[in-house]
């Protein structure tokens, strides 16, 4: 079951995936926007959209990733986060883009903690999904939330499916799309990868 986290919700708040296990406790909202997430063990962080100054936090972020869990977001090796890329992930169309982001107040600057996005592709009303939680902050539901968030703004968008590619060695994320509802299967041209996908 994934664990229960408190956070202060925003005033509006579309219906949770199918199946998910996800408790909430609603809250005023935080009055420096976005959502305050507490964790179990008493750690607070901030969610909110991405904004173009993240750039050097994505950058910092990404240092902290083992090459396993870099292998697993990016679905191949890089021993770095190019600035160029940090900033194409930052500066977003929202036209055709959310992302959202986990940021640890606590810290000056703030730390990035963790980030999930969505692609969307008009032509066939479905968007793309990717999540990453920095491993010291994993397994407490921070990437529960993040995924619950992207499908409330598919939902929002009026989108028809989301979807994304795990390694079939990512058995976290795997079990963590099975409990929000989320069906797999392999890939035949792509070996090791599954295909997720939700329909809204």
């Amino acid at each position: 079951m994934i664990p229960a986290i408190d956070f202060v919700a925003p005033t509006s708040h579309a219906s949770l995936p199918p199946r998910s296990a996800l408790r909430f406790a609603r809250r005023p909202a935080a009055a420096s926007g976005g959502e305050k997430v507490l964790t179990q063990d008493g750690r607070e962080l901030l969610l909110r959209a991405i904004d173009p100054n993240d750039v050097a936090a994505m950058q910092r972020c990404f240092t902290r990733l083992s090459p396993e869990e870099i292998r697993r977001r990016f679905l191949h090796a890089m021993s770095e986060l190019p600035a160029p890329m940090a900033q194409q992930l930052c500066r977003i169309d929202p036209s055709r883009e959310t992302a959202f982001v986990l940021m640890d107040e606590s810290f000056h600057p703030a730390e990035m903690r963790g980030v999930g996005r969505i692609y969307v592709d008009d032509t066939t009303d479905t968007a793309e999904f990717s999540v990453l939680v920095e491993h010291a902050w994993s397994r407490i539901g921070l990437g529960a939330l993040l995924m619950q968030r992207l499908v409330d703004d598919c939902r929002r968008r009026g989108l028809y499916e989301l979807w994304g590619y795990v390694l079939q060695e990512n058995r976290p994320m795997l079990q963590l799309c099975k409990e929000l509802g989320f069906t797999q299967r392999a890939i035949p041209d792509e070996p090791g990868t599954m295909l997720i996908t939700l329909k809204l």
